[in-house]
């Protein structure tokens, strides 16, 4: 296949979530993601559309749309650097019901977990050998 006719993609722009109570997601979006939403996109949401919610920086989009819950879930995964990972893990074991578990991918290491809807998303990272010996000093 030649793919050098194929144009580039800069970014995944955002991911459609979809949520059964928009305002108790952005609530949850925040407490446990620090997303907040984006302003210059409010009025999306006012006609039915989504909300768009951010994390601070800016680089991590996603659109909240009010509906029925979806049975085909793909999971959401967002890479950190290993530092980053250990402070997820902290951080998600005091804002979850249930802190999730430690994934040992071999390459890499992942935390999954859901959102209130079962959204599935997972925050995963490839730096296994500093994450791994973080850990094992109790880091996290």
């Amino acid at each position: 296949m030649n793919t050098a006719a194929v144009p580039p993609l800069r970014t995944i722009d955002h991911v459609h979530v979809f949520v059964a109570d928009r305002p108790a997601a952005e609530r949850w979006y925040g407490r446990v993601l620090g997303f907040t939403r984006v302003q210059a996109y409010e009025v999306w949401a006012d006609a039915g559309g989504p909300l768009t919610i951010q994390n601070a920086e800016g680089t991590v989009h996603i659109a909240l749309f009010e509906r029925a819950p979806q049975k085909c879930r793909s999971t959401i995964a967002l890479g950190v650097g290993a530092s980053e990972f250990l402070a997820w893990k902290r951080h998600l074991a005091q804002v979850l019901e249930h802190a999730p578990a430690v994934e040992d991918h071999d390459l890499s290491v992942s935390l999954y977990f859901s959102d209130p809807d079962g959204n599935p998303y997972e925050i995963t990272t490839y730096e296994y050998q500093a994450v791994k010996a973080g850990l094992a000093r109790g880091e996290a």
